[in-house]
């Protein structure tokens, strides 16, 4: 997993999983209104996405389904087992 929190803020972040994510949708030759109505997110939503980055979680989740990415949210949060390892180590 890309470590990006440590030169870029959650806003610069944000752009850039916009960009990815339009960039995407055009190599899927998707327009906007098509993606709204396969996915379930309103245009609005997903026209906002694009251009600010801006977007809710069930939102973002209904797209990445859609385009058969929602295995990468998998590991958000997951404390690794190293890491509980090293911290009992510590204690």
């Amino acid at each position: 997993m890309k470590n990006y929190s440590i030169n870029k803020t959650p806003s610069q972040v944000q752009l850039e999983l916009a960009e990815r994510f339009k960039k995407l949708r055009k190599y899927k030759k998707l327009s906007q209104s098509e993606l709204a109505d396969k996915s379930g997110v309103s245009l609005g939503s997903i026209k906002r996405f694009e251009y600010t980055g801006q977007i809710s979680l069930e939102s973002l989740l209904k797209l990445a389904h859609l385009f058969d990415r929602l295995d990468d949210f998998e590991e958000i949060f997951v404390v690794d087992e190293d890491l509980k390892k090293i911290e009992k180590l510590f204690k």
